[in-house]
């Protein structure tokens, strides 16, 4: 490789917080013309690492060097100005402008003082056609669905005439059709001698698009290696040992029935749905988008209403719409947006792991404080919450520290019933393995799981049963030995009928 073909170096890069070292030692450079992922454990460093390019935040010690050239980055103007874009999780739009506006945001062409709306139009659609979205450019962003919003942020860097394009998880909530469709956009741009950080927690995803990864391990880079690495060798070094069983399933003697649903029903969305979830028992719920799996267990939970059934614990009968009867009969939900529904992200983790035992910890209206800090300091011991302290913001945790403490507020509840809703979505290999020793925990403590996932292999890997809705009904039930991800597809693409759905999910 010739320095020309050197887009990007870093060096030494080290940067602390308060109690925190986040990167110690970082190397990594990117090349003209390649996809170089950036692999590493939630909390690694990485989304420091990516913040440090973006301008958000200067490294405390170590080297940027753009074309051969040191440099520092204080602040996006900057980032931009060296040709660096960066795509985050969280899309940097604004819903009530149009993709235009949005494209070409602070940057609008003027003829005469006056925006040229008729020149942004024309060349957002240019940008547009390179990406390969049909859009009109006089869209509302708000309009626009997550595949779309994503090449919109794609065009958006390609306005900024982007040499590195910096991508933060960008398949994280795709379809398997509009991943195959950013990926060849991702490898048109190769093509065009963009360089491309990639980030990801998909493994099967590296080997597809990559050319080199380099691995982040708390806060240092410890490798770097060819994309067609193997994914056991890839896992290694991650989380710094090797991982014999993704699925570290065990199976406790199943005992009584904790939660029986009977009947549940709700106009339009899910029907006459029966299921049983003994105690020591992982039930899935497999299925498509849009089959009403969410839709269930947010009633189940009392989130949401329904007109007919019931659901019970332990043989009682739950209110229905009521979360609090919901959490005093046991139940729990680890929603599937844990940052909109799961957490208070501003709030510390000691008043997050509280937050559900805070009633019961008050006697004449006062908090019983030094009890729940002491309950908290011993559940994020127990999950090995990785923080600075009980004081840190939630905000500031990785996502798989952040899930933890979702989880640890119902352990703290002592909670019969947990129901967990894409559990692992976004967390990376090392995190999930934790989350699902966790569950082998809870059920080999008498709880039981129930637990919705897109995730096929983890749905087959940790359920012992596995119950299949489609068209918001249950299809039909699988034991863990009859659940291959063909049984399951099958069922998931079926037009269930009424007896289908009551009669093969009793548990029996």
């Amino acid at each position: 490789m010739s320095d020309a073909d050197e887009l990007l170096r870093i060096e030494g890069i080290r940067k602390t917080f308060p109690g925190v070292v986040a990167l110690d030692g970082v190397d990594f450079s990117l090349r003209r013309g390649e996809v170089h992922v950036l692999l590493g454990e939630n909390g690694a460093g990485k989304s420091t690492l990516i913040k440090m390019l973006s301008g958000a935040y200067t490294p405390d010690a170590g080297r940027i060097l753009v074309g051969g050239e040191e440099t520092r980055i204080q602040s996006a103007q900057d980032s931009e100005r060296l040709g660096i874009a960066t795509i985050y999780q969280e899309f940097n739009l604004v819903p009530d402008l149009t993709v235009a506006e949005n494209i070409f945001l602070g940057r609008q062409p003027r003829r005469f003082g006056v925006i040229d709306r008729k020149r942004m139009e024309a060349d957002a659609e240019v940008l547009l056609k390179r990406v390969g979205v049909n859009v009109s450019p006089r869209a509302r962003v708000r309009e626009l669905g997550i595949a779309r919003l994503q090449m919109v942020e794609i065009a958006k860097a390609l306005s900024l005439d982007a040499r590195v394009l910096i991508m933060d998880e960008p398949t994280a909530v795709l379809t398997s059709e509009e991943v195959e469709k950013l990926f060849a956009i991702v490898r048109t741009l190769r093509e065009d001698g963009v360089g491309i950080v990639f980030i990801t927690h998909h493994l099967e995803e590296i080997a597809a698009l990559g050319d080199r990864v380099t691995v982040i391990r708390d806060g240092r880079s410890v490798g770097q290696v060819p994309a067609a690495t193997p994914e056991d060798e890839l896992v290694r070094l991650m989380v710094g040992r090797s991982i014999e069983q993704q699925y570290p399933r065990e199976r406790p003697d199943k005992g009584a029935a904790l939660l029986t649903v009977e009947g549940l029903t709700r106009d339009g969305v899910f029907h006459d749905v029966s299921f049983e979830v003994h105690a020591g028992e992982v039930v899935g719920i497999a299925g498509l988008v849009g089959a009403g799996r969410t839709e269930v267990v947010r009633a189940v939970f009392g989130a949401d209403p329904y007109d007919k059934g019931t659901v019970k614990v332990s043989g009682s009968s739950v209110a229905k719409h009521d979360v609090n009867a919901a959490m005093t009969a046991g139940i729990g939900l680890v929603p599937e947006d844990r940052k909109g529904q799961g957490l208070v992200l501003d709030a510390s983790v000691e008043e997050n792991l509280g937050l559900v035992t805070l009633r019961s910890a008050t006697r004449a209206g006062l908090v019983d404080l030094k009890g729940q800090r002491e309950a908290a300091e011993r559940i994020a011991g127990q999950l090995g919450v990785r923080m600075a302290g009980l004081g840190q913001h939630v905000r500031t945790l990785s996502g798989g520290n952040q899930q933890k403490v979702v989880i640890g507020k119902w352990l703290l509840a002592d909670t019969k019933v947990l129901i967990l809703d894409e559990p692992t979505r976004g967390i990376d290999v090392g995190a999930k393995v934790e989350i699902y020793q966790l569950v082998n925990e809870l059920t080999a403590a008498g709880a039981a799981v129930l637990m919705i996932s897109s995730d096929l292999p983890e749905v087959l890997g940790m359920s012992d049963r596995v119950l299949v809705m489609a068209q918001g009904r249950i299809a039909g039930e699988l034991s863990a030995d009859e659940a291959t991800q063909d049984a399951v597809m099958t069922l998931a693409v079926s037009t269930p009928t009424t007896t289908t759905g009551t009669e093969a999910s009793r548990g029996h």
